[in-house]
């Protein structure tokens, strides 16, 4: 009989259910889930009613965060899942690895440089292993882009052109929450887009080498509301007039996920999860471009809109024989408003190649099902249940975990500094 691995769960918000829900069902018979630890007791006991009630999995022990040390000493897992606001990862990610214990985070890693060579460098002296969980290598019709690139079939790839857009539904929610301030999520360049840069550095085989970007706040927050001649504002949405009639606003007492993991854990911390998106005190950007050269010669042109009709992305890569061209449309969502599978699901998906002297054809992807284009269940068997031999390393390390967030790191300080920014001079590799 294989033994069972041992986790623990730090930051039992939003993100948190997507791991525990997995270890509680489909991978209750090679994965144990001992105890959450939070900043919030109340977010916790939710959580556990969770896992009783919907899941039908023992009741787990809570520890508050400056309790952790005790939790792994009580505890004794193999591993520490972290899914705590993003600025805390580091902390959770180095005490979790000198204590002996391996990491599974979320993504972004960490949110800029210094804490970015604080977890290289306990690594190093660990030897421990954290895994960052891309769930977007792993859909179907991602992992068929890097079959083809790497199949050569457009030859040496030279640039790519990629734009992603976020919704009024989705997008919208970053400027709601903590995400709203820079320090806890190092903005969307790098907590958002730290999936798409990983995607090209695991697409095309490569790593950034030069960033330059600009970035500004040209929709939300409440200067551009009030030069677009909007008079109504708000704080908060829930139980506020203002917000009835605001497509933008969150009523969190109309959705019981929501009031039990935030509205009614308020009390504890204060922290309000449905703030007007046309408020003050958001300093993030909202409109964002991005140019990389890639160590392999490559270019990437990168646009993110937060605040478009639709939610997707259109990507080319081009070659030295030909194009490729990929559209997807993703399904609606705000985070922890609904069922997990449909954060991120397909709505569609093509892919076109365009030889260079030949008629172009339709890629035919087996479409994924379940979140993030179908990448959630195969991530999550990945980690937590018999992982398959996988030709295209899809599995993401610590080294990928920092060169994805060090695209947006340096994209940041360009947009700070008007200056191109050379990767390497941010944290040295070991």
């Amino acid at each position: 009989m294989t033994l069972k691995k041992k986790y623990v769960l730090v930051g039992s918000g939003g993100r948190a259910e997507f791991f525990y829900s997995a270890i509680a069902t489909s991978f209750h018979e090679t994965s144990e889930l001992l105890a959450f630890c939070d900043t919030n007791q109340t977010r916790m006991d939710y959580a556990n009613r969770q896992l009783t009630e919907r899941y039908g999995y023992q009741k787990v022990n809570t520890y508050k965060a400056e309790q952790f040390e005790e939790m792994i000493a009580n505890e004794r897992p193999d591993a520490v899942i972290v899914t705590s606001v993003d600025r805390t990862h580091h902390s959770y990610i180095i005490r979790a690895m000198e204590l002996g214990c391996d990491v599974v985070t979320e993504k972004p890693m960490t949110v800029d440089e210094i804490k970015c060579q604080q977890i290289l460098d306990a690594v190093e002296r660990t030897r421990r292993d954290v895994r960052v969980t891309f769930n977007y290598r792993y859909a179907p019709h991602h992992t068929k882009a890097r079959e083809l690139i790497e199949d050569g079939t457009i030859g040496k790839i030279t640039s790519v052109h990629f734009e992603w857009l976020l919704n009024t539904q989705h997008g919208a929610d970053y400027f709601r929450r903590w995400h709203r301030d820079k320090r806890n999520s190092g903005g969307l360049l790098v907590h958002k887009s730290t999936h798409h840069f990983d995607l090209v550095n695991f697409w095309i085989g490569s790593e950034p080498d030069t960033v330059f970007a600009f970035g500004d706040l040209l929709f939300y927050g409440k200067e551009n509301a009030e030069a677009r001649g909007e008079t109504k504002f708000y704080d908060r949405a829930t139980g506020n007039p203002n917000a009835k009639e605001d497509p933008f606003a969150l009523h969190m007492d109309e959705n019981e996920n929501l009031k039990g993991l935030y509205l009614d854990a308020e009390h504890e911390d204060g922290y309000r999860r449905d703030q007007s998106v046309f408020g003050d005190g958001i300093n993030i950007e909202d409109t964002m471009g991005v140019m990389v050269k890639y160590k392999n010669n490559a270019i990437m042109t990168y646009s993110l809109n937060a605040y478009l009709p639709w939610e997707g992305y259109r990507i080319a890569f081009n070659g030295t024989k030909g194009r490729i061209e990929m559209k997807v449309v993703e399904q609606s969502y705000v985070n922890s408003g609904g069922e997990k599978s449909q954060e991120g699901a397909l709505q569609a998906q093509s892919i076109t190649v365009f030889p260079m002297f030949a008629a172009p054809y339709e890629v035919e992807v087996e479409e994924g099902i379940g979140g993030h284009g179908g990448g959630d269940p195969a991530l999550l068997n990945d980690i937590f249940g018999t992982p398959v031999e996988d030709r295209f390393n899809r599995a993401a390390n610590h080294i990928d975990g920092a060169r994805s967030i060090l695209t947006g790191i340096a994209a940041n300080r360009s947009i700070r500094t008007g200056q191109p920014i050379k990767v390497d001079e941010l944290v040295k590799f070991h």
